[in-house]
């Protein structure tokens, strides 16, 4: 009996240590300050989980919300987890339309979780309020992540000189496409496929405003925009320093990392022009300016990502059976910014118990087949199943979970109707990328962030104006108003603090 009362009270002194990791009713009492580490930024501290203890890590994320299947998922993910590195996971995916008042609610309240994706948007201000954890002393002990990443994208991830992300290595770079009917731009005669200018595809576009084919009617629209505009004009040659204001920014072709107005520089001047002449002509749609959405069909567009995705994504997404879209890319290069990298980033609480463990859990997501493949396609017997060939069959469209959110594209499983891995396309333009003179600069906001305000309030009153070619004198009157509200302070501002980033490389 006393041996019984013993091995009973050893039970619940265990269980005592599983009551409460991080993602239950309160964290593991392993850094008793943590919940004091939500207002400054924090350097990581690791957990003291026994061997034998099993971490309960929460990770969230958003997507089309919790999959119906989500227990029998977890079941068979935290088998694995439990096997490979002592983890179970629950998951938060949140809707896309509670997103942003969901995810600022955890973040200002101190709200117990371990992981949280989060990009470019918000990722400077939630860890200048010190949500997230400083990894640049734990990174090291994931090496196989630490080196699965190039370099440049962990320097594209610090602020302040500080590491408080794990980038998602994906399309982590910025390539632009024009979108083509193929049936169209084929039907016109022309060299369409080495036209990558905007100038040199207006002349495409008025021969395709004259042809008739079975989805076009003569005389038509053929370049559908919506109010937000042809943002490729700026995005494919100017860095906007993440300062939120298209109207400054840093050059990628020419290498010095000299901030400029950039609706003042020839060859956005020259785009723009071509644009309002795309418009006059009925190129364009007369109500582009007030379009809430482009339709789904859309005889020449633009678009951002690679090649193949012409007939993965964009020709798909027109709807309309035998459509065939061909994609031409938009100038010479592909780019690499801080921005373009930090649109999938996925941190660490600075209050989570076991950052550790939480590194671990993202070096399988990003170097284990398996654990990816169960995060971007769901259950193994239920959402997919395997081919012999080690392809991947998708016996449903019901996975909620958002693939772009959780980790690198490189290790997917690629499935059986792929005549190619597209994946390969997307590494190959990464690996080419021009990097931004500012690779890894963080601008500081504070000294400016009235003026910049400003300046981003009269972006937005006259993009639509400007952006869609509806106005030929939006530019001039914008570039007035930013005058009046410091726009020269700003770039100044903003340059200096470049300069001392520069000198103190």
């Amino acid at each position: 009996m006393k041996k019984l009362i013993a091995l009973l009270l050893a039970s619940v002194m265990v269980l005592g240590l599983f009551a409460g990791c991080s993602g239950d009713t309160k964290p593991v009492e392993t850094n008793p300050d943590a919940s004091q580490t939500a207002n400054k930024p924090s350097d990581a501290s690791t957990g003291t989980e026994t061997k034998d203890e099993i971490v309960n890590l929460k990770w969230v994320t958003v997507g089309n919300g919790m999959p119906e299947n989500y227990d029998a998922w977890k079941a068979a993910m935290d088998a694995y987890l439990e096997e490979k590195i002592g983890v179970h996971l629950d998951m938060e995916v949140i809707g896309w339309g509670d997103w942003d008042q969901r995810r600022n609610m955890i973040v200002s309240t101190n709200e117990p979780y371990d992981i949280m994706f989060t990009n470019n948007a918000t990722y400077y201000k939630d860890v200048n309020m010190g949500a997230f954890a400083k990894l640049d002393d734990l990174i090291d002990q994931v090496p196989a992540l630490r080196d699965y990443i190039p370099a440049d994208y962990w320097e594209a991830c610090k602020v302040n000189g500080g590491l408080y992300a794990v980038p998602s290595y994906k399309d982590s770079s910025a390539t632009f496409f024009f979108v083509y009917d193929q049936e169209l731009a084929e039907a016109t005669g022309l060299d369409y496929k080495n036209a990558h200018t905007l100038a040199d595809v207006e002349k495409i576009l008025e021969a395709m405003y004259e042809t008739e084919t079975a989805n076009h009617p003569k005389g038509t629209p053929v370049f559908y925009v919506h109010q937000g505009g042809v943002d490729a004009i700026y995005g494919s040659k100017y860095d906007d320093i993440s300062a939120g204001c298209p109207a400054i920014g840093v050059s990628y072709k020419n290498g010095e990392p000299k901030v400029v107005s950039v609706f003042e520089q020839e060859d956005v001047m020259a785009d723009l022009a071509v644009l309002q002449d795309m418009y006059a002509k009925g190129l364009i749609n007369s109500d582009a300016n007030i379009l809430a959405e482009a339709p789904a069909y859309n005889p020449c567009g633009i678009g951002q990502g690679w090649p193949s995705a012409a007939d993965t994504t964009w020709g798909p997404n027109m709807k309309i059976e035998g459509l065939k879209a061909i994609a031409i890319q938009w100038g010479d290069s592909t780019v690499l910014s801080n921005a373009t990298v930090q649109g999938s980033l996925n941190c660490i609480s600075a209050s989570s118990a076991h950052p550790d463990k939480a590194l671990q859990l993202l070096e399988l997501v990003n170097t284990d087949t398996k654990v990816r493949d169960m995060l971007f396609y769901g259950l193994e017997g239920d959402n997919f199943d395997y081919t012999a060939d080690g392809k991947v069959h998708k016996n449903n469209s019901e996975w909620t979970m958002a693939g772009y959110t959780q980790g690198t594209f490189f290790n997917v499983s690629t499935l059986d109707t792929d005549t190619f891995n597209q994946w390969d396309e997307v590494k190959e333009q990464n690996e080419n990328a021009v990097p931004s003179p500012i690779l890894g600069f963080s601008l500081n906001k504070e000294p400016i962030s009235d003026k910049l305000d400003a300046l981003v309030a009269i972006f937005t009153e006259w993009r639509a104006a400007l952006m869609t070619g509806a106005d030929p004198s939006a530019r001039e009157n914008m570039l007035a108003a930013m005058k009046d509200a410091g726009l020269d302070d700003v770039i100044a501002e903003i340059q200096s603090q470049i300069d001392t980033w520069v000198a103190s490389k």
